[in-house]
Order: structure tokens, then sequence, then C-alpha cells
């Protein structure tokens, strides 16, 4: 890796062309993944309230509920299924493997503005987790291995910040096209990422640390990496980490993908027109983006001073505090626009966990098996988050309203308090080779 040390003492490491364009191709990935996951938050009711009746399906709140439930559900599914792509960038490269997940997404975001059924919207949406599961490891993992040692976690913040400023876009977009022109637009403009891909493929390199690797290790077979996740040295971190990232799945599915819902719904009881009521609902969203950028950019420094594992628990108890207050209590009460936005910037706060996984992650695993095991970690728990959507999903249906339900999931971070001390810390080491 070509890099340009500053000849000052206590300087950083100046970045060169291609960790640069590589970070903003990373940074831009991630940025367009999260506008198009949450164009389909934003969407949820309006679209549901259209498609629900052409299946013929009545389109209560409930039936909103727990149909768009099964949606989120169908959509962990797929991306529980995007470990396939850790393979393919251990394989083929980091550079290609990320062309490739933003191009799937990309097309069948686009799709989805299309369809006449409910049914349909479920299939695209499993598609859709695919390809949006698997942008995160390949980013990360090139950043992670691309960046010099004392830029690297700086790194990892900044990136994950992307996901968040793709709340902005979608939010803005939702105000311009979802309210005047209708949720179909949203999908439509959702599909614009594949755009990037072309600028990627002309603008960066892989990382020369996976090069050397891949030149030793091009005998074994696709699958070895996953093999190398489960062998005795790496053991107990994989499982430890998978349950860690469950958690954290269950915090963000489970609660804040549920706000523009929500808000949508205390801003209809307060009396908004729905136009309003949309308009709302981007407010929380770009609220909920500040409040995680923020997380994301003060948790490399927050995991230098307090360490990886006691970093993951202050973030875990800001957001199982908020979703629990939140949901479990402010939601039900007069006036609770205002409040609720306050606490929607806590979520965020708490949200950003996710930042963390991004600069711990990569320092746990070798180069052979990195960009595998991130994918597996980042995919598997999303299997339970499946599991897990179905029950709030019921519990909204059976309730009558999604306070109560989602606030609960809030329990899930006591579970989380509980094994994050049995993680491996990596505090102080480099990154493995």
């Amino acid at each position: 890796m070509a890099v340009t040390v500053a000849s000052v003492p206590g300087a950083r490491t100046k970045l060169n062309s291609n960790q640069i364009k590589g970070f903003w191709a990373a940074w831009g990935g991630w940025c367009l993944d999260g506008m198009d996951a949450f164009i389909y938050a934003l969407v949820l009711v309006p679209a549901l309230t259209d498609l629900l009746p052409q299946s013929g399906i009545e389109a209560t709140p409930g039936n909103i509920g727990y149909y768009g439930s099964i949606l989120q559900a169908l959509f962990l599914l797929g991306w529980g299924l995007s470990m396939v792509w850790g393979p393919v960038a251990d394989k083929l490269g980091r550079v290609k493997a990320l062309m490739m997940t933003i191009l799937f997404y990309s097309v069948f975001t686009f799709m989805c503005g299309l369809v006449t059924s409910i049914w349909q919207l479920a299939i695209l949406r499993v598609l859709c987790g695919i390809g949006l599961g698997g942008e995160q490891p390949m980013g990360g993992t090139f950043v992670a291995e691309e960046w010099p040692e004392d830029r690297r976690k700086m790194g990892a913040g900044l990136m994950h910040t992307g996901y968040y400023f793709g709340f902005f876009i979608a939010a803005l977009a939702n105000y311009i096209i979802g309210a005047n022109y209708g949720w179909r637009w949203m999908f439509i403009f959702g599909g614009l990422p594949a755009l990037l891909v072309s600028w990627i493929r002309v603008g960066v390199r892989e990382p020369e640390t996976w090069k050397k690797q891949a030149a030793a290790t091009a005998h074994r077979s696709a699958i070895a990496p996953f093999a190398e996740l489960f062998a005795p040295h790496y053991l107990r971190r994989t499982i430890v980490a998978s349950l860690l990232f469950t958690v954290s799945i269950i915090g963000l599915w489970a609660g804040s993908i549920y706000i523009p819902a929500a808000v949508t719904q205390i801003a209809v009881r307060e009396g908004y027109a729905a136009a309003d009521a949309a308009r709302m609902a981007s407010y929380g969203a770009a609220i909920l983006a500040v409040g995680t950028i923020i997380g994301c950019l003060i948790a490399p420094w927050l995991a230098e001073r307090l360490g990886r594992r006691l970093a993951m628990a202050t973030y875990y108890v800001a957001l199982g505090v908020s979703v629990a207050i939140a949901f479990g209590s402010v939601f039900y009460q007069p006036g609770a626009l205002q409040p609720f936005f306050v606490l929607i910037f806590f979520m965020g706060l708490g949200g950003a966990n996710f930042a963390i996984f991004t600069l711990w992650l990569p320092e746990q695993y070798a180069t052979s098996c990195r960009a595998s095991a991130i994918a597996f970690i980042s995919s598997v728990g999303r299997f339970v988050g499946v599991g897990m959507i179905f029950l709030v999903g019921s519990g909204i249906q059976r309730y009558g309203s999604l306070g109560v339900p989602v606030a609960i999931t809030a329990t899930a971070f006591i579970a989380g308090l509980l094994i994050v001390p049995l993680a491996h810390e990596t505090r102080g080491k480099a990154l493995p080779a």
C-alpha cells in the first residue's frame, strides 16, 4: 500500500489518490444504500394503502402494520443472504464486489416502483436486501485495508456517516417527490445508485493488501474463507460478534425503522393533513440522520478512549432507553410530536453503534477471510431479525398500534450488555495482515 508519511512528527499519514477515491466510492455506495433502505420506511404507509386493496386485503392500520412488518422481515431475509458477497470479495476483489452489490440493489429498487401487488413488492424486497446487505461489508473492508493505520479508525467512522446522509437524501426526496408525485416515484428515484458503478470502475483499484493475499491464496476454494471463520482461533469472536450484531439489528429494524410510520400516525392524530404528515415523517428522518451522523463521528474517538466493548455498551444504553421511552410512553401522549422528535435524536446517537462494528470487525480477522467475516457477521443476525419483525408485526396487529410492541424490543439491549464483556477487545492493536 503506497502512502506518503508526513515529515512533521505526530502528523497523520497523507492519503494517496486511490485511498481518497476508494473512500468516496465506499462512502457514496453506503450513502445511496442508506437512501435506498430508508425510502421503504418513508413510503410504507402510502404504498401499502394502495397495494393492499389491489391484493384483496383491507388497508386497515393493523393490516398496514402487519404486512409492512412482513415486508421488512423479507427484506432482512434478503440481507441475511447477502453474506454470499463475502467470498466473492475475498476471491475476486473488494472493488468488483462493491460494484456488483450497488448494481444489484439499484435495479431491483427501481422495479419496486412498477409493482401492482404486495406479492410482487415482497419478492423484490428480498432481492433488494441481497444487494443492500453486501455494500457495507465490501466498502468497510476496502477502507480498513487501503487506509493507513493511523487514519483507518477515523475512516471507518466517516464512512459510516454515508448511510445517514442517505437518510437526508431520502427525506428530501420524500419531501419533494413522495409528497407531490407519490410513492412509486420514490422507488424509481432509488434506482439512481447504479450510475455510481461506472465511476468506481474507472477510478478505483484494489487494495495492495488484498492483491498480495489473493496471489498467495489463489489456489483456495471460494468457500475456504467461510470455513476459516469457525477455526478454533476465530470461533469465539465470530459467535460473540454475530450475537452483538443481532442485538443491533433488532434495535435498528424494530426501533428506528418504525420512526416514519410513528411520526406519520402522531401527526395525523394531531390534525395534520396527509401531505403534511408525510413532511413530518421527513423531518423525523432528518433528525434521526443528524443524531446518527454525530454518533458516527464520535465513534472512533469513543472507541479509542473507552475501548471497543465499553463504547458499544454506551451506544446500546442510549438506543435502548430512548426506544423504550419514545414508543412505550411518549407515542401515546397528547402533543407527542415535539418530545418524540427529541427522542428520535437520541435514537440516532445510539444507532451509530454500527460505526463501532465498521472499525472493530476488520481488526479481528486477517485479510484472507476479512470480507467473509464482516459479511457473515453483518448478515447472520438478520435471520433472527426476520423472526423478531414477525413478532413485532403480530404484536402491532393484536395490540392495534405500534407503540408498545416496538418499545418491548428495547429489552434486547439488556442481552447485548451481558454479551459485550465476552467480545474480543482490539484497542491499540494494528489491523492483522
